[in-house]
């Protein structure tokens, strides 16, 4: 039987939740659930807020297209945040919504943008994406929001991460063809260490920056194969053998 109850419509609120709470939806969420699924009041809602686990509520229409949600119990408490940080290399908008969704999805705790030689763009919408972080939370079950770090540039993001974190990059000129292999001889998978997976851009690094990265203690290189991924792709490849190796697939 599948964790999560992916019938009820699952949705991200700021405010503080408890059983009895009432909770006024503002108009796109009222429209969301009256207008564009037909819900009714007797039919259960689902919200989370990150903080306070998933509640159970039901509908109480207030007026033809306003409502307010009345909560009844809680359906699953409130998880920690994935020790997994995520750092990338800002891409496109398109491709930058893709990306950090997919992170979600594969459970990094902290997304961190990190400014490169070769990044395309300089100019991070935040609350897109924040936006992109809670849609795909909605849509996958996921009650523990990242936290989105300021963008940086590569140097000071390295300088952040704390030493006993092991730090994974992707890199195609990496000595150990096989990632699997080079997982495993970096921690013991049974117990591993807080992780970072770092992703480049499209350009990929530049000499200083590969030495810079290679020079940081408790650091791996992965090569992904003899495919040249796009960055969005490559991201999805080196989360899912992380989580598989190392992550909380154990």
């Amino acid at each position: 039987m599948a964790a999560y109850d992916f019938t009820a419509p699952r949705l991200y609120v700021e405010a503080d939740l408890g059983a009895g709470a009432r909770l006024p939806l503002d108009r796109a969420q009222a429209n969301y659930l009256l207008t564009v699924l037909r819900r009714s009041p007797e039919d259960p809602v689902l919200v989370f807020n990150g903080r306070h686990g998933e509640w159970r509520g039901r509908l109480d229409p207030t007026g033809r297209k306003s409502a307010d949600l009345l909560l009844e119990a809680q359906t699953r408490p409130q998880p920690d945040r994935a020790d997994l940080h995520y750092l990338f290399a800002p891409l496109k908008s398109a491709r930058l919504d893709y990306l950090a969704q997919k992170a979600v999805e594969m459970g990094a705790g902290t997304i961190r943008p990190v400014f490169t030689r070769y990044t395309q763009g300089e100019r991070i919408n935040a609350e897109r994406l924040r936006a992109n972080t809670i849609e795909a939370a909605e849509q996958c079950g996921i009650l523990a929001i990242p936290d989105l770090s300021e963008a940086a540039r590569l140097p000071a993001a390295l300088a952040d991460l704390e030493p006993d974190r092991l730090l994974v990059f992707c890199d195609e000129d990496a000595a150990v063809a096989d990632p699997v292999a080079a997982l495993r001889g970096a921690a013991d998978p049974a117990s591993p260490p807080p992780l970072a997976v770092l992703v480049g851009p499209e350009g990929g690094f530049a000499p200083e920056e590969r030495d810079l990265i290679a020079g940081r203690p408790n650091t791996v290189a992965l090569s992904l194969g003899p495919r040249i991924l796009r960055a969005d792709t490559a991201a999805v490849a080196v989360m899912a053998l992380v989580q598989a190796i190392l992550g909380d697939a154990h």
